[in-house]
């Protein structure tokens, strides 16, 4: 007479194929054309150094809650890369504009909700901290910009850096992960608006140092860049909003790290 197995059922997940911290080579290399392809439409004019931002920016974020925060990270640089070079109308300066893209993936992909990673988003933290101090500080301390202008003009710096701090990083990716597409809708929104902000930081303490715009400059962006930032979120919420729910409805494997 033979006996039922004991023990703690198993359970196989297909993959298909190779895959990177999770995340099947098939979805990164879609995903990285994706970048690629809306890096050919700008959206706004870069007034420190010439050139536009790309649409891609906008979907950096949502590369990254899809697929992770490595694969995501290496998804948006590919497909920033290529687009450096097809369409350098909008690639600013490109080594800025690489990092910019792996900080926005790997920052939205480090929003877990509950697992070993979700103590990630404190390294983040620090970072960010520390390229908005000397972001500003060298703005008010050496180029003597006024507080005001210096501290109006980073608004969508701090405030993001404040939403990353606080409880509102995993209450926006919960939205994301809601079954209802308004939650993930609104999820998508304010996140995309704290990731590019994240994001924007560290690639502005950058180009600061290397172009050092004046407080003329600085008051002039205090009304673009938080419209500039409305924009990406607007366009992370239209197609994030649409590919989760494709995504949901066709009901392909998620990515280990994904939190839709």
């Amino acid at each position: 007479m033979s006996e039922a197995p004991a023990g703690q059922e198993r359970e196989v997940k297909f993959l298909g194929g190779a895959a990177i911290d999770g995340a099947p080579i098939a979805y990164i290399v879609v995903l990285a054309a994706v970048v690629t392809a809306l890096a050919f439409i700008p959206f706004s004019v870069i007034l420190a150094s010439g050139g536009s931002f790309p649409m891609s920016q906008g979907i950096y974020a949502l590369v990254g809650w899809l697929l992770g925060p490595i694969a995501g990270a290496i998804a948006s640089v590919i497909g920033a890369l290529v687009g450096v070079f097809l369409a350098p109308h909008t690639a600013g300066v490109p080594a800025v504009s690489l990092i910019w893209a792996a900080v926005a993936s790997f920052s939205a992909g480090a929003m877990v909700i509950r697992n070993e990673r979700t103590r990630w988003w404190i390294p983040l933290a620090v970072l960010f901290v520390i390229a908005y101090l000397l972001f500003v500080g060298r703005a008010i301390v050496q180029n003597g910009v006024g507080l005001w202008p210096a501290i109006a003009g980073s608004f969508l710096d701090w405030s993001a850096i404040i939403l990353w701090i606080l409880p509102t990083r995993t209450l926006f990716a919960r939205w994301i992960n809601d079954k209802s597409l308004v939650k993930t809708a609104a999820g998508l929104f304010l996140g995309t608006w704290m990731i590019s902000g994240v994001a924007h930081v560290v690639a502005s303490c950058i180009t600061y140092f290397m172009f050092n715009w004046p407080e003329e400059v600085w008051t002039m962006l205090i009304p673009i860049i938080p419209f500039e930032n409305l924009m990406r979120c607007l366009i992370g919420t239209v197609i994030g909003t649409g590919v989760i729910a494709g995504l949901r409805a066709i009901g392909l494997v998620k990515p280990t790290w994904a939190i839709y």
